[in-house]
């Protein structure tokens, strides 16, 4: 049966401000009715007790811990600061070892300046290959989010996963990103449903000029804003018509990107999810 959990994403201008930590976070997705959560890399903190806060509000609040998240770069000219990148993923994997997660979401990269795709393709893919050897051995998988110009298409998706060639490396397909690289989520599916071993929840809905809001610009120039997942643009009873008559059971991740108050909008977002799940 598929799940329902909450990234801390959805609560980023809270996390980056300082007013929300990794353990408010987790108490605040109890609230929600999420089932789990997701933690990213990008917000753990350093300060040797982050693994005992995180374990004790899991306890407390009965969430689990459905991804951590690595937020790898591995389309970097330098070999050294390529290494760096693989380490994120790896400290990833032991986060989620720690915590009992299955799944560990990477990505592929962002492009710089004077970086051509084949050049950042074969960095990725070797970087991936080591990555998924390591995640193997502790019993994880690596999960693809479709993101940014080397893997934002169900294809380039498709095309990492196979030249990479290892079940450790899986799909998190995200429901809203496709839009970005203007492809229809629903198309998207079709080609991926197979990889998928973890789904972000998100949604966008084209605005018109003038629009004050956040904006997020696809490869064709459209601008979209973020929504609560089932007010946007993408068709989730598709989408989840797919998931589930595909045999998925894994989680399904609310990754918020609205411009409402990031807590209303989350848990919004989670009712809407759960409201979902209890019509499939």
């Amino acid at each position: 049966m598929m799940k329902s959990s909450l990234s801390v994403w959805s609560m980023h201008k809270y996390m980056y401000s300082g007013e929300m930590d990794n353990e408010q976070f987790i108490e605040f997705t109890a609230t929600t009715g999420a089932k789990g959560v997701e933690l990213l890399s990008v917000f753990w903190k350093e300060d040797g007790r982050e693994e005992e806060r995180i374990h004790a509000a899991l306890q407390r609040t009965g969430l689990q811990m459905a991804c951590f998240g690595a937020s790898n770069n591995l389309a970097l000219a330098d070999p050294d600061a390529r290494r760096a990148q693989l380490l994120n993923i790896t400290s990833s994997v032991d986060r989620a070892v720690l915590f009992g997660a299955q799944v560990v979401r990477v990505f592929s990269g962002d492009k710089e300046q004077d970086v051509t795709y084949e050049d950042a393709k074969t960095w990725i893919i070797a970087g991936l290959k080591e990555a998924a050897s390591y995640a193997k051995d502790k019993g994880i998988k690596l999960c693809l989010e479709n993101h940014g110009l080397f893997a934002g298409k169900a294809d380039q998706v498709l095309e990492v996963i196979r030249e990479v060639n290892s079940d450790h490396l899986c799909s998190t397909f995200d429901t809203g990103n496709f839009l970005l690289v203007d492809e229809n989520p629903s198309e998207a599916i079709t080609k991926l449903k197979d990889y998928i071993a973890h789904v972000h929840f998100k949604d966008f809905a084209l605005v018109e000029d003038g629009y004050s809001g956040t904006i997020y610009t696809s490869l064709e120039g459209k601008k979209f804003t973020g929504h609560v997942p089932g007010e946007g643009s993408v068709d989730f009873p598709y989408i989840l018509g797919e998931l589930k008559n595909n045999n998925y059971t894994g989680w399904l991740t609310v990754e918020y990107e609205g411009d409402e108050e990031q807590k209303e909008g989350s848990t919004r977002s989670i009712h809407n999810l759960e409201a979902y799940l209890a019509a499939l």
